[in-house]
């Protein structure tokens, strides 16, 4: 059996005031993301109607993998609730259109705490020019 790997901070509260870097990739990186673009734009639209104190910044879908900003504002909900009620949702609108696959995004995903406005952009950058974008050195991001 396969173990997953602990990505989140230890003893970190994510129903904290910030900005959160979010990666969620398809089922098995399988490119079929495209296709599903309007159900995944108005279902993030959804969520920030659903959870007070939630919203999105800035995202960027790919068809692999979706990059997301959200902002989390005196949420009633933590950010693990979030991204899990964006799957669920997304997935249940993608079967009722016809998507056949046993799952539509990959269990887990990645989230970084942006903790500063230098972090903000450069992660903004990174999002927009993620096509061609050298990776990110991550532990460098929150240096002033």
């Amino acid at each position: 059996m396969k173990l997953r790997k602990h990505v989140r901070l230890e003893n970190y509260d994510y129903r904290s005031n910030g900005y959160y870097y979010i990666t969620i990739c398809s089922a098995n990186k399988i490119r079929f993301l495209g296709e599903y673009r309007q159900i995944i734009e108005s279902t993030l639209a959804e969520i920030e109607q659903r959870y007070n104190g939630t919203k999105t910044d800035y995202y960027y879908l790919m068809d692999d993998h979706l990059h997301i900003i959200f902002i989390l504002e005196n949420s009633s909900v933590s950010l693990s609730q979030v991204i899990g009620s964006f799957k669920s949702l997304t997935t249940l609108k993608a079967k009722k259109v016809g998507f056949k696959g046993k799952r539509f995004w990959q269990p887990n995903y990645y989230e970084h705490v942006i903790r500063n406005d230098s972090a903000l952009q450069k992660i903004r950058e990174y999002i927009e020019n993620n096509p061609l974008a050298e990776e990110l050195k991550w532990e460098e991001l929150d240096k002033k």
